[in-house]
């Protein structure tokens, strides 16, 4: 039986940056990836998502970013993604998906259709985009319309002409009304008040975000997402959607959804043709349960109160692009973060690798 020293599972930027510093120490390992092609979840985007659109990518190690243009995000990424993989010469296999890691006397293993592979330590980097979230409401099966999560956005011109329900106080929500309110009808309604941001978003603010989340990582709890704590700003192409009044009230949650719309607990009611699910996504983790990683309050505690990889129920497994580092700029340093950390558990179980 081939022992790995480590094995990555995930080829997002976060995946990608554990590889690379990984390769550079010196620690023999693969990268399992569930997409056909490079580019993690920035290929299953909209096509109507451009680089100038985005908040930015921040460059893998060693390299710089895309740039920030009018080409699509979904072909840019990826084409960046691939070109990385080959540079560095990073050991990725694809497609595998992983459904399951085990204990076995000391050894990780993971398991997937595509094979079984055994290694002393893991580096999990599957994000959230797998992982949508929609709340339940009662009467949502008997919606005669069409309901869409952001993974499923085809862009705004499938909705002209149709009236849509937005829900979610997030940056996808801004970002969808902002595209939509120009072109058809639109509402809003949020699970809680929407946060806005007047001030800049210094480095300082950014800082002061992270640590937020940061503190829940600490103490064990599910993360929420860095966005989640910054508030939310418009760009300029938002600025017509908020002439036209689609930020201005957004509505609470609706108590049931009817086959053509929604109702609310004081019996007040809109038809709807659409409703778009802004309401974000939850770690894709499930694959690590056999592992028992999670605390008592329901999420996966990290060392160093929550700024660092690896998982305090079994330092054998970190993960990254988890809680503070589900960001392009936090999946970089948690890469380098994530090889330190696996260097360590080697050490630990005194097996030989190269001090970098």
């Amino acid at each position: 039986m081939s022992i790995l020293d480590s094995l990555v599972i995930g080829a997002g930027q976060a995946g990608l940056s554990a590889s690379y510093h990984l390769t550079r120490l010196g620690i023999p390992h693969v990268v399992l990836d569930a997409d056909e092609r490079p580019g993690g979840a920035w290929q299953h985007r909209w096509d109507a998502l451009t680089m100038s659109d985005v908040h930015g990518v921040a460059e893998l190690p060693g390299d710089t970013p895309p740039a920030r243009d009018r080409r699509r995000a979904n072909q840019a990424v990826p084409e960046y993604f691939a070109a990385y993989e080959r540079a560095h010469d990073l050991p990725v296999l694809r497609p595998v998906h992983v459904r399951r890691v085990d204990d076995h006397d000391g050894l990780l293993v993971v398991q997937a259709p595509e094979g079984e592979w055994t290694t002393r330590t893991l580096v999990n980097a599957t994000g959230t985009w797998t992982h949508p979230f929609v709340p339940h409401v009662p009467g949502m099966e008997t919606f005669l319309g069409e309901q869409l999560h952001t993974v499923d956005y085809p862009g705004p011109e499938h909705f002209r002409g149709r009236r849509v329900l937005v829900v979610g106080a997030g940056a996808s929500a801004v970002q969808f009304l902002g595209a939509l309110a120009p072109i058809t009808e639109t509402l809003w309604v949020t699970r809680r008040p929407p946060v806005w941001r007047s001030d800049d978003f210094t480095p300082e603010a950014g800082a002061a975000a992270v640590a937020l989340v940061e503190q829940r990582v600490a103490a064990g709890l599910p993360p929420r997402s860095v966005v989640s704590v910054t508030g939310l700003m418009l760009r300029p192409q938002e600025r017509e959607a908020e002439r036209l009044g689609a930020f201005a009230d957004p509505r609470p949650l609706f108590a049931r959804i009817e086959p053509d719309g929604v109702r609310w607990a004081d019996g007040s009611f809109e038809r709807v043709d659409v409703i778009l699910w802004a309401t974000g996504f939850r770690p894709a983790i499930g694959h690590l349960a056999p592992l028992h990683l999670r605390s008592a309050a329901g999420g996966i505690q990290l060392d160093r109160h929550g700024r660092g990889t690896t998982a305090v129920a079994d330092p054998r497994v970190q993960l990254v692009g988890y809680g503070p580092s589900a960001s392009t700029i936090g999946a970089n340093r948690a890469g380098r973060s994530a090889a330190k950390g696996v260097q360590r558990a080697l050490a630990a179980a005194a097996v030989p690798v190269s001090t970098g």
